[in-house]
């Protein structure tokens, strides 16, 4: 890891006259902005198709990408639609905040319209053709999440686990055949926005590249309950006869909070997945290797441990903690796969099992400036403590703002910060602990978008274990100036975080 500096933004945080950002022009724009302002890395959330609670760590596919960022404005430049195919909808009214409501009752609308005339090119058309390649080169999960949707939709999108039909909730072969000739519309139409998602993401990723800058995207850890893997694939995970969870994962209580979080995922069959070489698993690591440039591996320490919760639970705190993979997985993985370039999310109270694991996988770990300054006290997220091999960040997307986190701290912990960081009144906090970022021996710095613009909780973009409100903020279409690119270039030379 050389020596240089990101920004952590969400896609779907980006403006668009359409509710939700995407990968079209003001994605190309965030570029160039990083580009100007000195910045390597650009950090995204999952990006993955979102299911109840919005929340893209809750996923219908592990290897789908989101429909919602599929740009409507680059479709009307292929013709697919018109202006007043779009018009006719409404998106949301808040350019601030995503109308998820809005988004979902009337993209997939929109998109149907672009489906129903893509059709209409005709088999020989060289569209037609491109799409019959993407389906045969992606056909190991496309077919299965393709025909997910299209059965969850028939059942008024419940999850798998309570289709009425138990033959095809359990997979039956007769029942999978059947289902497959009866929604073949369907299943094209899902198919189609997979190629349409790629198709403008393989060309916006190329832009990103041909500036410099390299992209960071996140992989949960775990997959969804519903969701297309777990239908599919239930043999990896750890279910009963039924194919309900035996226990699901989470976390115990914590700094975020007094009950845990039930995340509800299922949990894996590591056994099986020991067996079979961790195929499956391999997998979808280079899947991911191929979406993004590096990938950020969410809650890293339970291939050493992991917090198993019986299912089902109102909260968190009856779960135990289980053995993991340990570095045998990542042993094997670098064998399979050569090597990957990884960031490890080992935030969260570290067992010294976690902390070797860490160390022997070579990867770099995470540190996080907001929960250095606690009362005082030493801890290893205080910057003078940092190894090189590491990520500092002024928080993440669970994280309040830094202005928020000012606005909440104690009085103590804000004064450690000020003196710590020598930070001015004329400075301003938020630049402070960028600056203080900045300065630290981590490789890697980057810092929230709100960060940057000194916006308060009101921009916040999740909060564990909470259900609604999340993954909303969005950013004000004039905030990236030339003024606030110019102050984080100046940042990025005074300490030595512009690698050419």
């Amino acid at each position: 890891m050389s020596r240089c500096a990101g920004i952590l933004m969400p896609i779907t945080s980006l403006p668009s006259p359409y509710g939700i950002g995407t990968i079209g022009k003001e994605a190309y724009k965030f570029a160039d902005f990083l580009k100007e302002s000195g910045q390597k890395i650009w950090q995204i959330l999952p990006v993955g198709p979102t299911s109840y609670g919005d929340s893209p760590y809750q996923s219908f596919s592990t290897y789908a990408g989101n429909p919602y960022m599929i740009d409507l404005d680059m479709l009307c430049e292929e013709g697919l639609l018109t202006k007043e195919d779009i018009e006719k909808y409404n998106f949301g009214t808040n350019p601030g905040y995503v109308d998820y409501e809005q988004v979902y009752n009337s993209r997939f609308e929109v998109l149907r319209i672009a489906y129903e005339n893509f059709k209409a090119l005709g088999k020989d058309a060289p569209e037609t053709k491109a799409f019959s390649s993407f389906k045969r080169r992606n056909c190991k999960w496309l077919k299965n999440y393709a025909l997910y949707m299209a059965v969850k939709k028939s059942f008024g999108m419940k999850a798998w686990t309570e289709w009425e039909d138990e033959a095809i909730r359990l997979r039956e072969e007769k029942a999978v055949a059947r289902y497959t000739r009866k929604f073949s519309d369907e299943i094209g139409f899902w198919s189609f926005l997979q190629f349409k998602f790629y198709e403008q993401w393989e060309k916006f990723r190329a832009y990103v590249n041909s500036l410099g800058i390299k992209i960071l995207g996140d992989m949960p850890i775990y997959v969804a309950m519903d969701s297309a893997d777990t239908w599919a694939n239930p043999e990896v995970f750890w279910l009963d006869e039924q194919r309900n969870p035996v226990c699901v994962a989470g976390c115990p209580p914590d700094y975020f909070s007094a009950t845990g979080q039930l995340w509800g995922n299922p949990l894996y069959n590591w056994e099986y997945l020991k067996e079979t070489g961790y195929a499956w698993w391999f997998q979808r690591i280079k899947a991911a290797d191929a979406l993004f440039d590096i990938t950020r591996i969410d809650h890293f320490r339970a291939f050493d441990s992991y917090y198993a919760i019986p299912f089902p639970a109102e909260n968190a705190i009856g779960g135990s903690w289980m053995e993991g993979p340990g570095i045998e997985f990542f042993n094997l993985m670098r064998e399979a796969l050569g090597d990957i370039e990884i960031v490890a999310e080992d935030l969260g109270t570290l067992t010294p099992g976690v902390i070797q694991l860490l160390k022997d996988s070579g990867y770099p770990g995470m540190k996080v400036l907001e929960f250095a300054f606690d009362s005082g006290e030493e801890n290893d997220y205080l910057p003078h403590k940092y190894p090189e091999n590491c990520v500092v960040y002024s928080g993440t997307h669970d994280n309040d703002t830094l202005m928020g986190w000012m606005s909440q701290a104690k009085e103590s912990d804000i004064n450690y910060a000020r003196s710590y960081c020598h930070i001015s009144d004329e400075e301003g906090f938020n630049w402070g602990i960028i600056r203080t970022a900045y300065e630290s021996r981590a490789n890697f710095a980057i810092i929230q978008m709100q960060d940057i613009l000194g916006l308060g909780s009101e921009a916040r973009i999740n909060t564990p274990s909470t259900l609604g409100g999340n993954w909303e903020w969005r950013i004000d279409k004039g905030a990236l100036t030339n003024e606030l690119a110019a102050k984080l270039k100046e940042m990025v030379v005074t300490y030595n975080r512009l690698e050419e």
